[in-house]
Parts: C-alpha cells; sequence; structure tokens
C-alpha cells in the first residue's frame, strides 16, 4: 500500500434520514425508522414491520436504484462542494442484493402482457439493480474504469468500501465511489426471511422491535437504503482543498463458512476479519475507541459478537462503546455496512457514540458497553466498523481521523 485514502464525499437515504444531516441528528437523537410495512400489503406475513425510507419523489421500479441514485448524487456534490472535483479518472464498487428477476414484470410476462415500448423500458424490463444499478451510477457520473459489484450479502456495503480504499492505496486508482444499496421489502424478500424465523414479530410495537443485545430479542427487522462514500488518495484531496473526512487505513474480510444464517459459534470468522483490518491498518486493539457492531438482535449473532470482541481487544474490551445502528434503522442487507460506515464516521467527527436504542433487558451473554438508551460525548480516534453476513461472509474496516 502506497496512498493513504480518505473520505471525501457522502450521502445516504436511511429510514431515520434522507441526507447525512438529517441521519445523524436522528441517529444521536436515538429517533427510530421502523414502522408498519405500506410499500406492499404484508397481511399474510408473520412479520409486518420494517424501516421504509420514507420517499416522497419518482421511483425508478426498483427502489434500491432509487435510492442508489440519491445516495451518490449527495456524495458527489459534497465531494465537489469546493468547486474542485476528484483528480483523474474514477471508479466505482458498490454493493448490492442479489436478484434474478424483476417479480412484476415476471408476473406480468406469464399473463401475457406484451413487451414494454420505449429504449429506456426495454432496457429495464426483467432486469434488477445487479444488472442495472452499476451502469447506470458509471454513466451518470462517467466512471470509465472497470467496475466492481459486491453480493456478499449483508457484508456487501463494507466489502465495497474495502475494495475502493484498496484500489486507491495500491495506486490502480485515484479515487472511487463506493457504497451499498439494497431494498428487500417486498413480498418475496419478506416472506424469505419469514420462513428462516429470522425476522422480529414484535408487530404490536415496531419502534421497539429492533432490540440489539437486549435479552428479549427476537430477530433482526429489515430495511432499506443506500449509503455511498467518495474516496480518494489523502495527497490528490489536500491539493485540491476537499475537506476529508476520516481515512480509511485497514479493511479485513474472512469466510468462516459455519452456517446459511448462523455465525461460527466461537466468532471465528469475525474475530479474523477484524485482526486483519487492524493488521492492514497498523492499528493496535488498545487503539481502538469505538466500535460500530453488525448488531442484529438475532438471538445468535449478538452473544458470538461480543465474544468476537472480547478475543480481540482483552480485558479492555468493556472500556469501548459498542454501537448497534440496527436498532434505529433496521438491517439494510447489502447496504448496511455503508450506511453504518457513515454513521461511524459522523459519530467520530463529533466525538459522540450513537445509542443502542432499545436496550432494556441486559442480557448476560452480551455484556458489554453497548452505549443504551442515548448518546453520550466519547472523543474517537480510530473505530472499527463490522459486517457479518448469511454464509460466513465478514468484513471489517478500521476508520481513522485525518489528523491522527
Amino acid at each position: 500500500m502506497t496512498h493513504r485514502v480518505v473520505v471525501t464525499g457522502m450521502g445516504v437515504i436511511a429510514p431515520i434520514g434522507r441526507s447525512v444531516e438529517e441521519f445523524r441528528d436522528a441517529l444521536f437523537a436515538g429517533r427510530s425508522g421502523i414502522g408498519p410495512i405500506t410499500v406492499f400489503n404484508p397481511a399474510a406475513l408473520p412479520t409486518r414491520i420494517a424501516a421504509e425510507v420514507k420517499w416522497d419523489g419518482e421511483v425508478m421500479r426498483d427502489r434500491k436504484v432509487t435510492f442508489a441514485h440519491a445516495a451518490a448524487d449527495q456524495a458527489m456534490a459534497d465531494a465537489t462542494r469546493n468547486g474542485t472535483h476528484p483528480t483523474g479518472a474514477g471508479g466505482l464498487s458498490l454493493g448490492l442484493g442479489l436478484e434474478l428477476f424483476s417479480m412484476d414484470d415476471l408476473a406480468a410476462k406469464r399473463r401475457g402482457a406484451p413487451m414494454p415500448d420505449g429504449a429506456r423500458e426495454r432496457l429495464l424490463y426483467l432486469q434488477t439493480p445487479s444488472d442495472l444499478c452499476v451502469p447506470l451510477l458509471a454513466r451518470r457520473f462517467e466512471l470509465r474504469e472497470p467496475p466492481a459489484t459486491h453480493v456478499s450479502a449483508c457484508a456487501a456495503g463494507t466489502d465495497a468500501i474495502g475494495s475502493a480504499f484498496r484500489m486507491i492505496a495500491s495506486g490502480r486508482r485515484r479515487w472511487m465511489m463506493a457504497g451499498g444499496a439494497d431494498s428487500m421489502i417486498n413480498p418475496l424478500g419478506v416472506a424469505g426471511f419469514c420462513s428462516i424465523g429470522a425476522t422480529s414479530t414484535a408487530n404490536e410495537d415496531p419502534p421497539r422491535a429492533s432490540r440489539p443485545f437486549d435479552r428479549k430479542r427476537s430477530g433482526f427487522v429489515l430495511g432499506e437504503g443506500a449509503g455511498v462514500l467518495i474516496l480518494e488518495r489523502l495527497d490528490d484531496a489536500r491539493e485540491r482543498g476537499a475537506e476529508m473526512y476520516a481515512e480509511i487505513s485497514g479493511y479485513g474480510a474472512s469466510f468462516d463458512a459455519h452456517g446459511i444464517s448462523e455465525p461460527h459459534p466461537e466468532g471465528r470468522g469475525a474475530v479474523q476479519a477484524m485482526s486483519r483490518a487492524l493488521a492492514e491498518a497498523k492499528v493496535d486493539p488498545a487503539e481502538i475507541d469505538c466500535i460500530n457492531a453488525h448488531g442484529t438482535a438475532t438471538p445468535k449473532n449478538d452473544p458470538v459478537e461480543t465474544l468476537a470482541i472480547k478475543r480481540l481487544l482483552g480485558p479492555r474490551a468493556h472500556m469501548v462503546p459498542v454501537c448497534a445502528t440496527k436498532s434505529m434503522i433496521g438491517h439494510l442487507i447489502a447496504a448496511a455496512g455503508a450506511v453504518e460506515t457513515i454513521a461511524a464516521i459522523v459519530g467520530m467527527r463529533a466525538s459522540i457514540a450513537h445509542p443502542t436504542i432499545n436496550l432494556d433487558h441486559p442480557d448476560p451473554a452480551c455484556d458489554l458497553d453497548y452505549v443504551p438508551h442515548r448518546a453520550r460525548p466519547h472523543a474517537q480516534r480510530a473505530v472499527l466498523s463490522n459486517s457479518f453476513a448469511f454464509g460466513g461472509q465478514n468484513a471489517s474496516i478500521v476508520l481513522k481521523r485525518v489528523d491522527a
């Protein structure tokens, strides 16, 4: 690695805010974005709640494509607000949910509906974001370098940022647009998670349904949205006078392949990903000031993540705040890591550890400092952000203050 890499632009579309400022303020206030599902009728399903983005603009057939474009527009406007543009040709690295077809189009086709008219409509027919989101963004922002698409489930957003970081650090790119977008709040997505018992059925009190690390947690709440960051060489950012929000200094990934929907009981993959991120960043575990947890509120993930953090940090683990963003925004699947990276950055810049809401009943197996209920002042110079996905796919990144 020959170049330091910094974040110079951020954009977010989330259930608690459609800009970085709205998202930050709601995050620090401990505001929940979870409510009854409105984008379809969930009456036949055991889970009837989700963390929806309240969107009043045009939807580009698939909500995640709309969210990705909006977050990317914000990030680029942020990175270029001083009138200068990142240096050289840029690349794109994006985490996306993997779907095989448009359900609405497939149903219409089986009913005998004709092929739609118009070039744009034909391009979109039967297609999904994995086919279209990357080329549409690349064309929109003239990103001519070969793109990378990450479909590593709940780790995809973090993997996308980590991959972009390494492309720049190694000298292969001058700057990158990186992040994730997803929306599985549809009949197939919600029903699929219901079928494996992964989602909460606390439909009577939606804002309190997502309960990471709480003894009464009953599963995750599905969310949707997008987070996009502009990454570039530190020297280039300084030369053009860009504001630098954070430095990305290390990325670690692992694949423990223990189970489809449960982590290794000893947290092996989680420990590997976190340790590799710290090693690449040349950061000692004693230097980590805060952790943005994967924190899904599932019975198995939370104690295993707690165990993995203890193995990483040793006796100091109980002194490091661990924040669970999903308590407020739900689980954004492929977008989770990108949005939670932004949560970690705004917390580090403000010297605030954001709260884990709904942590009312301490679990003896989850005994770290999860910042229950309320945000608190907490200086941070190095932060770890985790994403541990279905199938044993794990990713972590280390973020540092630029002056560190």
